[in-house]
């Protein structure tokens, strides 16, 4: 991709350095292990840099190429792969998820009150899509006492050796949370949707996005498994400590090495670069450098709020979302001052468990790219900082 001087698309390099000073500062402060954040406006990178080590206990430095772990932003990729089977005629958004799964048909809804009742209508490719499924997520329940999060967290919905089979037959064992339609609540909806991507393509999750999305973009280092001579590469995961950080999962003791469930909601390993071919697709409406993977209106659908007003605002698990909606596998800006960031509206991205995060911005031609690998509870401050300092840099 092309670099340019930052004051040829409307930036200030001397307040895009204002981003060096941030990030450094988490750094040398012992918050985050690393970091590489890019920033590209109307098909050029204005700013790239990259902070700390990927890996402190050998004093790796932070690389461009670095291999992440993007857990989350796996999600809008399935999303694609979901949405390009909608542009054959393969899928409705209106088709009820029991016609690829039947036994999601049958599910149940845990009311209030401790009592299990029958769907008052069937769950949709939709309610998938944007989240308003019912189902849930492991690890929520501490945050939130709900007896769904609970059983979910009971439900070792990913052993190492599962498959999305599987995976998807424990689920439709388990409660909703809530009437489809009735509420957001992010959940393993997108693992389903892998599920169904792979059903009705007759693929692997992981062939399909191969074939039909990474290879064509070029996304060459994206993957569900790090072969062993990119190993070198995988930035080691971080957590909080007393008094620091502390490594969680290295290359060493990896789970990206021998993969048979391909998570279509949190699997994928990616570097800055390639994930920034992603949502370069996106801003484009669905073409990158000569290669079409989607209609415009299918992206722009994509990335309109889908969520009617009855179920707003949202949250995820306790953590509040003001001013968002969401699309279909994309948050959506509907209201820039009350939700406390930087943006445009209809901007839209998101982001991994990890840290790792994306923004695209269609009204002002922005794509931001933040990489950071640190298990840490809500949002990082360092994503809204640095969405502040990227826009804060806009002088035209």
């Amino acid at each position: 991709m092309n670099t340019a001087s930052p004051e040829t698309f409307g930036f200030s390099s001397e307040r895009l350095d204002r981003i060096d000073q941030v990030m450094q500062g988490y750094v040398d402060r012992n918050e985050l292990p690393g970091v590489i954040a890019i920033v590209a406006r109307q098909g050029s990178i204005v700013y790239q840099e990259r902070f700390g080590m990927m890996d402190i206990g050998t004093a790796r430095p932070m690389q461009f190429d670095t291999l992440f772990r993007i857990y989350s932003m796996t999600k809008p990729i399935t999303s694609v792969a979901l949405m390009m089977l909608f542009e054959q005629g393969l899928i409705r958004l209106t088709d009820p998820v029991s016609r690829f799964i039947p036994a999601l048909g049958k599910v149940k809804v845990l009311t209030n009150d401790g009592c299990l009742v029958d769907l008052e209508r069937e769950i949709s490719i939709h309610d998938l899509l944007r989240h308003t499924a019912g189902m849930s997520y492991n690890g929520y329940y501490e945050q939130t006492g709900d007896p769904v999060d609970k059983l979910y967290d009971e439900a070792d919905l990913w052993p190492p050796d599962g498959t999305s089979r599987e995976m998807v037959r424990r689920i439709a064992e388990l409660p909703l949370a809530y009437q489809p339609g009735r509420a957001w609540r992010y959940s393993v909806a997108t693992d389903v949707i892998g599920h169904v991507v792979e059903l009705v393509s007759d693929m692997s999750l992981a062939e399909f996005l191969e074939k039909k999305i990474l290879k064509p973009l070029g996304m060459e280092d994206t993957a569900f498994s790090v072969p062993p001579a990119k190993a070198g590469r995988l930035a080691t995961l971080y957590g909080h400590k007393k008094g620091g950080l502390e490594a969680i999962d290295t290359v060493a003791g990896g789970e990206y090495f021998d993969v048979s469930l391909y998570s279509g909601g949190h699997g994928l390993v990616s570097t800055a670069a390639d994930y920034l071919r992603f949502a370069r697709l996106v801003l484009n409406r669905g073409e990158l450098d000569g290669v079409r993977l989607l209609g415009s209106r299918t992206v722009e659908l994509m990335t309109a709020n889908h969520l009617p007003s009855a179920v707003l605002p949202i949250a995820m698990g306790a953590e509040p979302m003001p001013g968002l909606g969401f699309g279909l596998g994309f948050s959506v800006m509907l209201d820039v001052a009350l939700s406390g960031m930087m943006g445009s509206i209809g901007l839209c991205g998101w982001s991994g468990w990890a840290k790792t995060h994306f923004w695209v911005d269609p009204a002002e031609q922005i794509v931001g790219i933040l990489m950071l690998q640190l298990i840490h509870t809500g949002t990082h401050p360092a994503i809204v900082d640095f969405r502040t300092l990227v826009y804060q840099a806009l002088v035209d």
